[in-house]
């Protein structure tokens, strides 16, 4: 099972306890990373393309409920106020 994706005016809700911060995610990317090597061998990611990202479950820290997320409307999202604060 697929969950809804997530956008600049949403956010999970879940739907058991309410929770609206904490969630364990589980997602499959596929992705095109360039990668940085010091001289010591370490790597630090610089850039990275996103190609396709699909969030195959999400789990509620809260009450270990499974898959039982909602998109609810973020406070503001969509007002000129919150695009103000933004900016």
């Amino acid at each position: 099972m697929t969950v809804p994706a997530l956008t600049a005016e949403t956010r999970w809700r879940c739907t058991l306890c309410g929770n609206l911060t904490r969630f364990d995610v589980t997602r499959t990317a596929r992705v095109t990373e360039f990668l940085h090597f010091d001289l010591a061998g370490e790597s630090a990611v610089e850039e990275t393309e996103v190609h396709s990202e699909t969030v195959e479950s999400v789990r509620c820290r809260w009450c270990n409920a499974v898959d039982q997320v909602e998109l609810v409307a973020r406070p503001g999202a969509g007002t000129p106020e919150a695009s103000a604060e933004q900016g």
